[in-house]
């Protein structure tokens, strides 16, 4: 069991380290405030342990099994994807580097961004297909697999907070050099750019 948990952590790691749509909103809610970035990654682990329960349950396999449904998922997903690019670019464009925006910003970013977060990692069906093929192969044999796959799924969420809290640290240490608001805006401009093109690349999908 330990080697398999070890083997586990070790593809989380892999899993975490690849770039994506999460890893892109988790650095630009993290350019407002360390607070804004943690509840974040905490929206977006809540959405990993809930894809994990629901493959856990077998019910991934229902929107694998529906063109349909996988479709109107994945349309969902790219239209939030653009929604949070765009809003990226025309931030940068208004420029949120004035004090005054950025403690508005402060004050109501808490369970927006959450809400952020959750709602990216729920949009995406690509997770919820991941999750369904990635957690078996990690049940023991002996192991009753409802509960495994469910403590699996907490166990992930828990490690992605740990690996993501690095990233918001990272950025709360390098806040001065981030918060010139030309190094800013051209974060912004990037972060906004990535996940409008990832939401098309969804969009375009077959």
């Amino acid at each position: 069991m330990l080697s398999t948990l070890l083997a586990f952590l070790g593809a989380c790691t892999l899993i975490a380290a690849s770039p994506g749509p999460s890893t892109m909103l988790i650095i630009r809610q993290s350019l407002r405030s360390r607070r804004a970035g943690f509840l974040t990654v905490l929206g977006n682990e809540t959405g990993v342990f809930i894809w994990g329960v629901v493959a856990a349950l077998g019910l991934t396999a229902l929107l694998m099994a529906s063109r349909l449904a996988y479709d109107v998922m994945r349309i969902a997903g790219a239209v939030t994807l653009v929604v949070f690019g765009v809003k990226a670019l025309l931030d940068a464009r208004r420029g949120h580097g004035e004090e005054e925006d950025q403690e508005a910003t402060t004050v109501r970013s808490g369970w927006t961004s959450y809400r952020s977060g959750l709602l990216l990692n729920l949009a995406n069906p690509k997770a919820a297909v991941f999750a369904m093929s990635f957690l078996p192969q990690f049940v023991p044999a002996s192991a009753p697999h409802l509960p495994t796959m469910i403590a699996l799924a907490a166990i992930w969420a828990i490690f992605e907070v740990g690996y993501y809290g690095l990233y918001v640290w990272f950025v709360g240490r390098l806040k001065k050099v981030f918060s010139r608001a030309g190094v800013r805006r051209r974060l912004e401009q990037v972060s906004g750019g990535v996940l409008l093109l990832l939401g098309v690349r969804m969009a375009l999908e077959g």
